[in-house]
């Protein structure tokens, strides 16, 4: 297998016992750094208000401020996220073989196919530490970069699913991209533009946490921001995402159906810092498999990403290098500074 996946690891530990490597160091434990008994209440925008500028208000404070939100009325069907979701926890639930046959190559620069390790990880003393979780990449857009041979073909619907989560998508996207330009000032299509246009890549990943004996020890995922321009987030009933506000990290409060969104480097840098990628982790449980299915927007690897020429002057100079996505990746997984 080469690989051990955390499902695997687990299976053979004693009852409230998890191994050193997934123990993080006090000042990442959930169980010390949490503020306990307050949820975060992240701004929720209603993206159907036929009020455009008010809509433009709330999107732009919010990716200024925030750098995290919820719109509802997106008009994503429910039925459409069940199918994904259905699929996704179905994937997850095959035997270890099953799911090995769609494992990311170990010598592969793509982060598609079945995994465990993203980041190089972060060693302490002798022991490398590890995240609470298995996850799937899958390119679901556009048509031109999906790789099926990543694709599960059980269950049989998960391409069916797929598909018809990213054409829905699809329209989130434009009118989240075209809001997010005009509470810059910009024209309606510059950051659709600036990121890619329509070579603009939609990557899912399923996020699988098992239950884990020491929820108050692991972390699904370490505190992070995402490499994306913006990710779009739904996740299973199970709390687990939290975010850093004023040094802090509290539980956000997820609404039913709502669409979790995250402004990620990209935008940031595109915004020359106007809007702020927002710093979150995930945490785990002791009873319940926590799943999250984020798509991240990202640019082509060889796309040019910058602060906005229009969004930069005498007052206001650039405050990020201009480099390629590909190469901001590289940096990013390996720890190098940008």
């Amino acid at each position: 297998m080469g690989v051990e996946r955390v499902e695997v690891v687990i299976a053979p530990k004693p009852e409230g016992t998890i191994p050193d490597e997934f123990i993080r160091s006090e000042n990442e434990q959930p169980g010390i750094t949490t503020v306990h008994g307050k949820v975060l209440e992240v701004p929720t925008i209603d993206f159907s208000d036929p009020d455009e500028q008010k809509l433009i208000r709330q999107i732009a404070e919010a990716s200024s401020n925030w750098g995290m939100y919820q719109i509802v009325n997106h008009d994503i069907p429910s039925e459409a996220i069940r199918n994904l979701q259905a699929v996704g926890n179905e994937f997850f639930e095959l035997p270890q073989e099953e799911k090995e046959a769609y494992a990311k190559p170990l010598d592969s620069d793509s982060m598609e196919g079945y995994g465990t390790k993203l980041f190089k990880e972060f060693s302490d003393g002798n022991v490398t530490k590890k995240g609470w979780v298995d996850h799937m990449f899958n390119k679901i857009w556009p048509p031109s970069v999906i790789n099926y041979q990543f694709w599960p073909k059980n269950p049989p619907s998960y391409r069916e699913a797929n598909e018809e989560y990213a054409k829905h998508m699809q329209k989130v996207v434009e009118k989240l991209f075209r809001l997010l330009s005009l509470g810059l000032g910009l024209e309606g299509q510059e950051l659709k533009k600036a990121s890619g246009g329509d070579d603009l890549i939609y990557l899912l990943k399923i996020n699988y946490y098992p239950p884990c004996p020491r929820p108050d020890l692991a972390l699904g995922v370490v505190a992070h921001t995402d490499m994306s321009t913006v990710t779009i987030l739904v996740p299973n009933d199970v709390q687990g995402l939290q975010a850093s506000r004023d040094g802090r990290w509290y539980d956000v409060k997820y609404i039913p159906n709502a669409l979790v969104i995250h402004i990620g480097d990209q935008m940031e840098i595109m915004s020359n810092g106007k809007y702020k990628s927002v710093l979150h982790r995930t945490t785990v449980n002791k009873d319940k498999t926590r799943i999250s299915w984020p798509v991240f927007l990202e640019p082509p690897a060889d796309h040019v990403i910058g602060p906005l020429p229009q969004l930069v002057n005498q007052e206001n100079p650039p405050k990020y290098k201009t480099k390629t996505y590909g190469e901001y990746v590289y940096c990013k997984l390996n720890k190098i500074p940008q």
